[in-house]
């Protein structure tokens, strides 16, 4: 698959920017990323949960491999020159999704300090 179709496929989704992350190019909604691009651009790296990692690994294990952060695995990495079009699109769409998800969640609340023990103090 040619990288200028994979630009074209994420920057169709909604709220996605492309912007420099080091070396890498990545897509982002929100200013968060849910794929980026190695600078030779032989790979895709798509940034998914759990579930749907396992079962791309299960169903395309020619072409995708997990991808490591130090020993955690934190999305895929997908071989373009073997990976079929429609998958690649379909992993890109399910990344920008999970990253909707995740920023729609609400955001965590700090536990309210206790009056009582400011006062004894």
């Amino acid at each position: 698959m040619k990288m200028a179709d994979i630009r074209a496929h994420a920057l169709s989704l909604e709220a996605v920017t492309e912007e420099p992350h080091h070396t890498y190019s990545s897509f982002r909604v929100r200013g968060k990323i849910f794929v980026t691009l190695p600078p030779e651009e032989t790979h895709l790296h798509v940034f998914l949960d759990e579930e749907d990692r396992e079962q791309a690994l299960a169903m395309y294990p020619a072409f995708v491999e997990k991808l490591f952060w130090g020993s955690k695995v934190l999305g895929l990495r997908i071989t373009l020159a073997q990976a079929t079009p429609a998958v690649v699109r379909a992993l890109v769409t399910k990344a920008h999704e999970t990253r909707v998800r995740k920023d729609a969640k609400p955001a965590r609340k700090r536990p309210a300090a206790d009056p009582e023990r400011k006062r004894g103090q």
